[in-house]
């Protein structure tokens, strides 16, 4: 294996600290942490044996940390379909489930998750299935019982 021919800044130690400490994500923690192992003078190898890391994986990162600084840790975008739902819809159909479905056409007093669908599609013009809408309402802990309305 070779060595590293890399040099970090005098800042590195605390810069990684510090992320460490505002960081939420478990994966990007433990790449923190591995790269800060490397950054005080451990070996690659070492540190991924003791943190369970592949070799080229931990090499990858301590590289992206000494280019990019802690955002080089942060996991880069997805390719593939952007979500549906985005923030708005959420506060959108949030906003909707407090609100009497009949005010807003609905065919029933209680809300169910096709009908909140019907009507988010009608007042924002995005199609979502109401499997979709029962995500939105589960994370949100919001799921309606069949058998209770908004107010009660």
């Amino acid at each position: 294996m070779r060595t590293l021919k890399l040099h970090f800044p005098d800042d590195a130690l605390p810069t990684l600290d510090t992320f460490l400490k505002k960081t939420k994500e478990a994966r990007v923690f433990r790449r923190a942490q591995a790269v800060r192992d490397v950054v005080q003078g451990q070996r690659l190898q070492t540190v991924s044996d003791t943190l369970h890391f592949t070799y080229s994986a931990l090499r990858k990162w301590v590289y992206r940390f000494a280019n990019q600084g802690p955002q080089g840790l942060v996991d880069r975008p997805r390719s593939g379909r952007p979500p549906k739902v985005t923030c708005e819809l959420e506060q959108h159909l949030n906003r909707l489930i407090d609100h009497d479905p009949l005010e807003h056409g609905a065919l029933s007093s209680q809300w169910s998750c096709r009908e909140l669908a019907t009507v988010l599609a009608r007042e924002t013009g995005v199609q979502l299935g109401r499997e979709s809408v029962r995500g939105v309402l589960k994370k949100r802990s919001k799921l309606l019982s069949p058998y209770r309305s908004p107010g009660s």
